[in-house]
């Protein structure tokens, strides 16, 4: 019976399939019987939303001075101009038929916006009349393109003597570098997101530097999990393996009295002594230990941390959790860091406003401390333990007196 009905159905679905149209038909004849009416056409849909461009095409790039290209991409315009010229061979599209490429321009004004400007990508695509994939896409593409071109080129050494001269301006000789880590805030990631959780208490990466005397990045390392400890970075590092053989400094010494010394780099008490690594005095000091931690080695050592600040105040994404894939972020940190050493490079000098506004924001985007809340779960599962075979357990209360606490009432944590 169940067969007969199937057989029925397949025979009065093939009649309602049935058409006059040969299976041979092809492109030219359904053009024919469009134009004929034997074909019923449907109108296309727009497949995409009229934006506006006026705001970039008309105002920016024709109105706009340096102080207003300054403050809003964080670079002049002419050293605007000169990074699109570097980037350009390896970001150029084609036009296609459904739309004109963005040209490279715009992608890296895009960028720069978004990577100066802590909001969503909202306002960039209201600004740049774009979609909000397309903002994205834009940060990642000029970031991948910077790191690609101008990373090996710009993060650098550089002139080691006029380093070394610079650090012993300041009270350290034979100095050719400061190392300190810092830590990028990201969103809790879908896997290992425990080993994110930095000393601090919140996600991160740790980007670690080595810092010349005119606070540029001559040697970055970024993408390691926050958990992990800056000592334990640095040994895994290409830096130390080349520090180690001698091949990233050349073999100069000067004699301090009747000890000969290296071109040493310095760092804070978390890293080791080492016959190229200064580090602090600890334990009990004397007076002149403590003049050499404070007014030697901590002055020339605070470069680093300066850096990482102007580094911040700049490109303020930083400072925020950044909404990136574990992939993405470490490209989006170096990209930061190149363009940091362009813009101090060219002296370009921090608006006023931007260091308010780095601090504002780190007040604003405070990271959760997760070590607080673990506590805290514990301690009510723990509460809750006590009270789980009362009858009535897992009721949520709801009380309207001023002298009743939160506290005085126990909901189940499933959801924590």
């Amino acid at each position: 019976m169940n067969l007969a009905k199937r057989r029925q159905h397949n025979n009065n679905c093939e009649e309602d399939m049935d058409t006059d149209v040969p299976e041979s038909t092809g492109y030219g004849n359904w053009d024919i019987m469009v134009a004929v009416g034997l074909v019923d056409t449907v109108e296309r849909r727009c497949w995409a939303q009229q934006t506006s461009t006026d705001w970039w095409d008309r105002i920016v790039l024709q109105v706009w001075n340096d102080s207003q290209w300054l403050r809003n991409f964080r670079v002049c315009k002419t050293t605007f101009m000169e990074l699109c010229k570097l980037l350009s061979p390896a970001m150029k599209h084609r036009n296609t038929k459904m739309r004109a490429a963005l040209t490279v321009e715009k992608q890296v004004a895009i960028a720069l916006w978004k990577l100066a400007m802590p909001g969503c990508c909202r306002s960039a695509r209201n600004q740049f009349g774009v979609g909000k994939s397309t903002v994205g896409a834009a940060v990642i593409q000029v970031a991948n393109a910077i790191t690609d071109v101008l990373l090996s080129r710009v993060v650098t050494l550089g002139n080691l003597q006029v380093v070394m001269d610079g650090f012993a301006a300041m009270g350290f000789p034979n100095c050719s570098g400061a190392i300190h880590g810092t830590h990028i805030p990201n969103l809790a990631p879908d896997r290992l997101a425990n080993q994110y959780v930095n000393c601090k208490g919140y996600f991160s990466m740790v980007l670690q530097a080595l810092v010349d005397h005119k606070r540029r990045f001559t040697d970055i390392n970024m993408g390691w999990l926050g958990k992990v400890h800056d000592a334990h970075i640095f040994r895994n590092s290409g830096l130390f393996r080349q520090l180690q053989e001698v091949t990233y400094f050349p073999e100069q010494k000067i004699t301090i009295g009747d000890v000969e010394m290296p071109i040493v780099i310095l760092g804070d008490p978390a890293y080791p002594l080492l016959p190229w690594l200064m580090k602090p005095y600890t334990g009990t000091l004397d007076s002149g230990k403590e003049q050499f931690n404070s007014y030697r080695l901590s002055k020339c050592r605070m470069v680093v941390e300066c850096a990482f600040g102007r580094l911040k105040a700049r490109w303020c994404c930083l400072l925020t959790r950044l909404d990136l894939s574990t992939t993405n972020i470490p490209i989006v940190i170096a990209a930061c860091c190149v363009l940091h050493n362009i813009c101090e490079s060219k002296g370009k000098t921090l608006m006023v406003g931007w260091e308010v506004e780095a601090n504002r924001l780190v007040a604003y985007f405070e990271q959760p401390d997760t070590r607080v809340m673990r506590r805290r779960a514990a301690h009510q599962r723990g509460f809750e333990n006590q009270f789980h075979d009362w009858p009535g357990y897992g009721v949520t209360v709801v009380c309207v007196s001023p002298c009743c606490k939160p506290s005085h009432f126990v909901e189940p944590l499933s959801h924590l």
